[in-house]
C-alpha cells in the first residue's frame, strides 16, 4: 500500500474466504483468534479443539468471515452483522 493510499482513508479490509486458506493455513488462522487473551468461553473450561471446531462451524455457516487489514497487515474473525451471508 502506498503512502497516497494511507493518506487517503486507507484501504478498507478485506473478506478472506475460508474456502481459499489452504487447511493448514486457516487452522493457524483460528488458533491464533482462539488463543488470543481475552477470547473468553464462559465459566466452563473448552478445549482448544473445541474452540477450533466452533469457530469452524462459524466459518462454514458464514456466521464469521476472516478479515484481512492491509493497514495493519493483521487477520482477524469477526462476527457478521445480521443480514446477508456469504457463503
Amino acid at each position: 500500500m502506498s503512502a497516497e493510499d494511507r493518506a487517503e482513508g486507507g484501504v478498507e479490509p478485506v473478506v478472506v474466504p475460508y474456502t481459499e486458506l489452504s487447511p493448514e493455513a486457516l487452522r493457524g488462522v483460528i488458533e491464533s483468534f482462539v488463543l488470543r487473551e481475552g477470547t473468553e468461553y464462559g465459566e466452563r473450561d473448552v478445549s482448544l479443539e473445541d474452540k477450533v471446531s466452533q469457530v469452524t462451524r462459524q466459518l462454514r455457516r458464514g456466521e464469521a468471515w476472516i478479515v484481512f487489514d492491509p493497514e495493519s497487515e493483521s487477520i482477524d474473525i469477526v462476527v457478521v452483522p445480521p443480514g446477508p451471508r456469504m457463503r
